[in-house]
């Protein structure tokens, strides 16, 4: 990807807690329909975009006029509790102004760390952008204590950033963007326009948290960057309170700091593929299946599968043999063992009729799927 997001379609937009809540004095409502506005622009550009907002425990604190960020458990469920009312209200009503339908969606670690949740994840919020909703997302912080323990959404934002395949995080912060040291304690701090996410060096110049109202600071935005690189997206940090900030980045421009990704989506996401995963078990194809597998960039679909091996759910990796065992390719498969096997054979609109349901027509699809000569050529 270039320095620049101008051709990112799927964007990923964390605001935090301070611009949400106007550094702590409830609902800054003119920034979220200016963030409104600016989303609709880039719908109208043809991206996807996919809302990730603090500011629930800071506006149900007060809300219940609680002066101070309490830390007791009980009463962060329930300053979440109050305050996500006010917060989706709020977006609501602004993106309805320009047509712009809206999603709350409340996920937790487990959502992303248990296979099957993370794919429903998934497909719901890729179904929600098809439909041109914009999915906020928060974590769900009435229930779920570890969230509120350790949890940032700078986090959730790089989480989602993986889970949907977007091309870019946006984190939206009151500061400019990262500098070498804290400007506000030192004038020889240097800004960082550009540098590479992961970069060890990025670590050391972040500092901590940034204000009362969140939990993150700068380091937990370097961090998130790296994580979000993992899947090849790219990352600016930039202030949100520059003008047109969103509009701006979309046409190019440059603002704030730009943390490039090393790779692409797709080189990434089949190095992850290739590197981090087991295979849970194996599909056999027939000849003709084996054949276009060899010859091209192609996906597995159920009519070129005549067995299934081993015990697997959906979304776990499973090798591709041919029929004398030889290992062909292995990807992320689109159904569990029980289901594929059903569908020994079957053409693709057969999928609906056999299963009564049907998540996607590809067995295994060609993103999802690394083949023998790439496993070779990294080993």
């Amino acid at each position: 990807m270039t320095a620049n997001l101008k051709a990112a379609q799927r964007w990923v937009v964390k605001v935090g807690s301070a611009l949400v809540t106007d550094d702590g004095h409830g609902l800054d409502l003119e920034a979220i329909a200016r963030w409104a506005k600016e989303i609709a622009h880039l719908q109208k550009l043809g991206k996807s975009v996919i809302l990730v907002s603090s500011g629930a425990i800071a506006e149900g604190r007060l809300r219940l006029g609680w002066t101070e960020r309490p830390t007791q458990v009980s009463d962060l469920q329930a300053a979440a509790a109050v305050g996500q009312m006010g917060l989706v209200q709020a977006y609501e009503t602004e993106f309805r102004r320009h047509g712009i339908k809206t999603a709350q969606v409340l996920l937790t670690h487990q959502n992303v760390a248990d296979r099957e949740q993370y794919l429903n994840a998934r497909q719901t919020l890729w179904r929600l952008m098809e439909l041109g909703v914009v999915p906020i997302v928060n974590e769900n912080d009435t229930v779920v204590t570890d969230e509120i323990k350790v949890g940032d959404n700078d986090t959730l934002g790089a989480l989602v950033t993986n889970l949907v395949e977007a091309d870019a995080l946006v984190i939206l912060t009151d500061q400019k963007g990262l500098y070498t040291a804290d400007p506000r304690s030192n004038p020889d701090a240097q800004f960082v326009s550009l540098a590479t996410a992961g970069d060890p060096a990025l670590e050391k110049m972040a500092g901590g948290a940034a204000s009362t109202l969140s939990k993150g600071g700068m380091i937990t935005k370097i961090l998130a960057a790296k994580r979000a690189a993992r899947s090849g997206a790219s990352t600016v940090i930039a202030s949100g309170r520059e003008p047109q900030c969103l509009e701006r980045l979309a046409q190019g421009e440059s603002i704030g700091t730009f943390l490039a990704s090393a790779s692409t989506v797709l080189q990434a996401r089949k190095q992850w593929i290739a590197d981090q995963l087991r295979v849970q078990g194996k599909v056999v194809l027939d000849a003709g299946a084996a054949k276009r597998l060899r010859e091209g960039n192609v996906s597995l679909l159920p009519v070129g599968v005549i067995g299934v091996e081993g015990s697997f759910t959906r979304g776990a990796l499973v090798a591709c043999v041919d029929e004398a065992g030889s290992v062909l390719a292995r990807g992320l498969v689109n159904y569990g063992s029980s289901d594929a096997e059903r569908l020994l054979g079957a053409h693709t609109h057969e999928i609906l009729e056999r299963l009564g349901w049907a998540h996607e027509p590809e067995l295994i699809h060609r993103d999802n799927m690394i083949v023998t000569a790439a496993l070779d050529a990294q080993s």
